[in-house]
């Protein structure tokens, strides 16, 4: 656990053990970040800050979706943040806040074994580095979070933006008639779909939970209502972007297949002409040819009359395609 006291002066690094002491100062306020769930954590939320037990269970398991409970004297919120794995595969790495006005709790939720402890960190680190350099200087715990979660959002835009211009890269090779093996380019487009409808369902569900906090919340300053009011916007933003893209990404998907399609469409009208010329005269080379060649001998004349027979219908088999349009 990393504690911090904010006031004035800037943002100071504090032993774990005043967290009592502080939490009796009125001259600031403090930021406790909780990287791994554990026991003692447990205890500290349930004795020092009071929190609800449905919360600090929360906090403790896994949450597929976002939350957000209004309390008298803090918030609890529950958001997401992408981040791209293997094969497409989109991890959900969680946040959960306690939002007070003299306090912030933010707990990093539990992590899928391949990703990176680091790479949770990863918002709130870039947050405390700015604060140590004196680039930022949030005046209370909701300007932190506003922070934090600005962040979050903005890493959101980030990867809109790298899977746009993926979307374009797709959308260039469909233009350009390229010959791509079709299974693999189709799990491409679907890969970039399931990315971006996966950031658009955490922009919008985000959104969601702000909304029901900005309606809830009756302690929050001003400015605090505020920040929460223009991370809802930040967070509509980034799901009409992903939405966007989306839909762009699914056009190139239905001109590819509409290409695809019409490749299998002239392949089948291709071997409808065949088979309209072969099979006639399949038929009757297997009938009649076993009776104009037989093993003594072979009626010469009757085989030149069927040879000929057999081209004339090809020829007008093969004209009457012509005109049927299929080749």
């Amino acid at each position: 656990m990393e504690l911090r006291w904010v006031d004035s002066d800037g943002v100071q690094e504090r032993d774990l053990t005043e967290l009592t002491a502080l939490r009796s100062r009125s001259d600031g306020y403090l930021w406790l970040d909780i990287p791994v769930w554990s026991d003692e954590v447990e205890r500290l939320l349930a004795e020092e800050f009071c929190f609800h037990p449905m919360a600090i269970t929360e906090s403790r398991e896994r949450n597929h979706v976002p939350r957000v409970h209004v309390y008298p004297d803090h918030l609890f919120i529950v958001i997401h943040a992408p981040e791209i794995g293997k094969a497409g595969h989109v991890h959900y790495l969680e946040l959960d806040s306690f939002v007070g006005k003299d306090f912030l709790v933010t707990v990093h939720g539990p992590l899928n074994p391949v990703v990176p402890l680091d790479v949770a960190l990863r918002e709130t680190r870039q947050v405390t580095g700015r604060m140590e350099s004196g680039r930022l200087r949030p005046n209370s715990p909701f300007g932190l979070m506003y922070a934090i979660v600005s962040t979050i959002i903005r890493g959101q835009e980030a990867l809109v933006a790298d899977l746009a211009r993926q979307v374009g890269l797709l959308e260039q090779r469909v233009m350009a008639s390229a010959a791509e093996d079709p299974q693999l380019f189709l799990a491409e487009l679907f890969t970039a779909r399931h990315e971006l409808l996966t950031i658009r369902t955490m922009a919008t569900q985000g959104g969601e939970i702000y909304q029901r906090a900005i309606t809830l919340t009756s302690f929050a300053p001003p400015a605090g209502m505020k920040s929460m009011a223009d991370l809802l916007d930040q967070y509509k933003r980034v799901s009409r972007i992903s939405q966007s893209q989306l839909d762009f990404l699914m056009g190139v998907t239905e001109f590819y297949r509409a290409q695809t399609d019409t490749k299998m469409t002239i392949a089948a009208e291709r071997l409808a002409v065949i088979a309209a010329v072969t099979l006639p005269v399949t038929a009757i080379s297997s009938v009649v040819g076993m009776n104009v060649i037989v093993n003594d001998h072979t009626h010469w004349v009757l085989l030149s009359i069927l040879l000929v027979v057999m081209a004339v219908m090809s020829g007008l088999l093969l004209r009457w395609a012509k005109r049927q349009g299929w080749w």
